[in-house]
């Protein structure tokens, strides 16, 4: 069965034992086709955002299951319930622990019903996995109180299935929940996009949520062999293909994640450590290794016979008949580092699935429209609706690192911190630096695909041809939180030329 998140970070983040014990089985169960755990699952329970808790939510042949796990002793004595520790320490418990588990049933059930998901079948558990289950009261059937005599692959696959041929069947006349959609927004609800070092605040806490869109994918991707996912920048396509590798090394395949852009592999070290997934540019891929499962970010750099016959090599049973996963941009980025082949996109094409990401999580909405007017590049639908404008900087000088530099010193001057400032330069090629003032300085070409709270984007194009145009695209769209824009008279002369190519298409 698919756990989210994958099991080296339940090991390495959750302090409970017993929680990482039944992670475990959970993961080593063989399950139906929809079978997914989520763990450690935050419930909203209404409006203001008062958090309910679950230790793990499974969908399991349909039904969503709701389980509480508590290590070591638990006891009722005198009508209150007790937990009981490794030392023999006795602490007093609000409710039960099967009554903990029905809390949060009732919490997820009404959270799904109220945004339209349709009835669905739910039940509730409670796991005592140090201890055996108390006698079956009124409050609870006995085969929804596991204990460890279910601590077995074979005895929990056993109580998953009991507990889920038990449920109760839907009432007449209401509408039931399609299995994939609901197994899309449990995705939705319940994955976290991780980000590092991310700032607190409105805009921060709309991004890191999963997008219907991205759940949608994460769903989509154990089921198919084959997808090909397009999305504009921002729209989260490379913390989608980071999750599902993370979902396919779980299950024990060997997994690549390939990519053009030479920066990419300091956004995709962090965030699987840990799993085994082999993580190799494009121009270092072997002859002879080949994986059960290959994705490949920022693919429209790739998109040509070369690339595509290279990745055909890698990919257990080619690439008619494997398994790979390619993430690539509609738009124009592949004209600041790699080639597109429109021909060879279109055969691609007619081998997966498609999908396509059309939310922005990463731009603020005053940035997705400064795309949208000046480049007339899709970028989705703004998911941010926090943020500030985008500030335009007019120089009476030159437009350069300087100019940036005074910028972003009122950045930090204003709480900013220096290490959370970009300066892109459009037009430079040059290996990434620190300024004097000590900001990162980088270009288009090793910002692609990566992001930052705060980016002054200065030295624009002196021509807006396919490359001037790819550069200043990937620029404008690196920013999380606020984007400057610094330019000279001369650039803004050509920015309104651009504009009004843009009106008249």
């Amino acid at each position: 069965m698919i756990v989210i998140p994958d099991l080296a970070e339940i090991e390495a983040t959750t302090t409970s034992n017993a929680e990482r014990r039944v992670a475990r089985l959970l993961q080593s169960v063989e399950g139906p086709g929809d079978a997914v755990a989520f763990h450690s699952v935050k419930l909203r329970s209404h409006a203001v955002k008062q958090q309910g808790e679950a230790d793990f939510v499974v969908l399991w042949d349909g039904v969503v299951i709701v389980i509480e796990v508590k290590g070591g002793g638990v006891r009722k004595y005198d009508g209150v319930w007790y937990s009981i520790d490794r030392h023999g320490d006795w602490k007093k418990l609000r409710e039960s622990p099967m009554e903990q588990a029905q809390s949060a049933m009732y919490a997820l059930r009404d959270i799904l019903h109220t945004e339209g998901v349709g009835w669905f079948a739910t039940e509730a558990v409670a796991v005592t996995p140090d201890i055996a289950a108390p006698p079956a009261a009124v409050e609870w059937r006995g085969s929804h109180w596991w204990a460890k005599d279910q601590m077995s692959i074979a005895a929990m696959t056993k109580a998953l299935e009991q507990v889920a041929g038990e449920a109760r069947t839907a009432p007449s006349g209401v509408r039931i929940a399609r299995p994939e959609n609901l197994r899309a927004r449990l995705f939705g609800e319940f994955t976290r996009m991780p980000v590092i070092d991310a700032q607190r605040g409105a805009v921060i806490e709309e991004q890191n949520r999963a997008t219907e869109g991205q759940a949608r994918v994460l769903a989509a991707l154990s089921r198919n062999p084959r997808m090909l996912v397009f999305g504009g920048a921002g729209t989260g396509k490379s913390l989608v293909l980071a999750e599902g590798a993370k979902q396919e090394a779980s299950e024990g395949k060997s997994v690549l994640i390939t990519f053009h852009s030479p920066a990419l592999a300091q956004f995709f070290s962090p965030r699987i450590v840990g799993t085994g997934i082999d993580l190799l540019p494009f121009s270092e891929l072997s002859d002879g290794d080949q994986y059960d499962v290959v994705f490949v970010d920022e693919a429209q750099d790739l998109m040509n016979a070369e690339g595509m016959d290279t990745l055909d090599a890698v990919i257990r049973g080619g690439r008619a008949g494997g398994r790979w996963r390619m993430f690539l941009d509609p738009n124009n980025q592949a004209h600041v580092d790699g080639e597109f082949d429109p021909d060879v996109c279109e055969l691609v094409q007619q081998e997966a699935l498609q999908y396509d990401l059309d939310r922005n999580v990463r731009n603020t909405r005053a940035i997705v429209h400064v795309v949208q007017e000046y480049l007339g590049a899709d970028i989705g639908d703004p998911g941010i609706v926090h943020g500030d404008r985008v500030q335009w900087r007019w120089s009476e000088g030159r437009a350069d690192i300087a100019a940036a530099e005074a910028v972003a010193r009122d950045l930090v001057a204003n709480g900013a911190r220096r290490d959370d400032i970009w300066i892109i330069s459009v037009s430079a090629d040059a290996e990434p630096r620190r300024s004097k003032a000590g900001f990162l300085v980088i270009n288009p070409r090793f910002a692609k695909g990566l992001e930052a709270e705060h980016v002054i984007v200065c030295e624009l194009p002196h021509e807006y041809d396919d490359r001037g145009l790819a550069a200043f695209y990937v620029a404008v769209t690196r920013a999380r939180v606020t984007l400057h824009v610094v330019a000279s008279r001369e650039d803004k002369k050509r920015l309104q030329d651009l504009l009004r190519k843009q009106v008249g298409k």
